[in-house]
């Protein structure tokens, strides 16, 4: 039996130290890191002034500004803060599916990704999901964690159904604080995914949602009479293929994707939709960075 290929290859990870994970939110860390947060702190970088009120640290008290004004004024600096990374990865049975599969494909992703916030300082923790959150790999930080986490991603096998409101209501009881939360998933849910989603919208993340799907599910090939069993609940179904049955399955298949994507846009959550077939190596370099993901 051939060993399956490596998540990440040397090549690749040289051209990701390049790159770095951006928030267009910042916020506030548990500890000094690198990037610059509103808070005002006491770092190098000066932000403002405001005027003194008692109880206030006065080694930041500007005098030259009170001889010239007569007043008292407090200097404020910006802080530099950790990142945090959350990379929450569908191991659900439905990601089972395709060639390449779909559950690898988010692998491959999540590694990248979390590559990219190690190599920055930034702290990374890595989450499986599928009725619940199954697999937890608690936030990383710095380069030499990179084995744990591939070790981690490489363990990760599709199991159990699908329930996105209860995972992520999971997640978002337990998340610790703010940052980045990139929802890898091909949101194959019955109960849809509207209160997950509203779920992470609520504890105020900068929300990325990848939509992966195998190619057999947008372009089926199927044809005549066939028996269709659902991967999660064993539900069954069969059916006659013909090309209006095919028309309308693209139909409920562009609608489907296009309700995600709406959903998402209203909330300010960035939806990206990467067929499972999609070089890797370049929707990580060109196409998060056009969207503004990495850069």
């Amino acid at each position: 039996m051939t060993a399956p290929a490596p998540l990440l290859s040397p090549e690749f990870l040289h051209r990701l130290e390049q790159l770095e994970l951006v928030t267009r939110k910042i916020f506030s860390g548990k500890m000094k890191g690198d990037k610059l947060s509103r808070r005002k702190g006491q770092s190098v970088e000066f932000a403002d002034y405001r005027q003194y009120t008692v109880g206030d640290d006065l080694r930041f008290l500007d005098w030259n500004l009170y001889a010239r004004l007569d007043r008292l004024f407090i200097r404020l600096f910006l802080e530099e803060e950790d990142l945090h990374v959350h990379l929450l990865v569908d191991n659900s049975l439905s990601m089972g599916f395709g060639s390449p599969t779909k559950l690898q494909f988010a692998k491959q992703v999540a590694a990248a990704l979390g590559f990219v916030g190690l190599t920055n300082l930034d702290r990374v923790a890595v989450q499986a999901f599928n009725d619940r959150m199954t697999e937890t790999l608690p936030a990383l930080r710095g380069r030499r964690s990179l084995w744990r986490m591939l070790d981690f991603l490489d363990k990760l096998g599709p199991a159990g159904p699908s329930d996105l409101a209860r995972s992520l209501k999971q997640f978002s009881m337990r998340c610790p604080g703010k940052g980045i939360a990139i929802v890898l998933s091909d949101f194959m849910d019955k109960n849809g995914f509207e209160d997950a989603l509203r779920y992470l919208v609520a504890r105020q993340l900068d929300i990325y949602v990848i939509h992966i799907l195998a190619p057999e599910e947008i372009d089926p090939t199927i044809a005549g009479d066939v028996k269709l069993i659902d991967a999660e609940d064993g539900d069954a179904a069969e059916i006659t293929v013909s090309r209006p049955l095919l028309d309308r399955y693209r139909r409920n298949l562009d609608a489907f994707r296009g309700g995600l994507h709406d959903f998402c846009s209203r909330r300010g959550i960035t939806c990206i939709f990467a067929p499972s077939d999609t070089p890797f190596e370049g929707l990580v370099l060109n196409y998060l960075r056009r969207k503004g993901l990495v850069r």
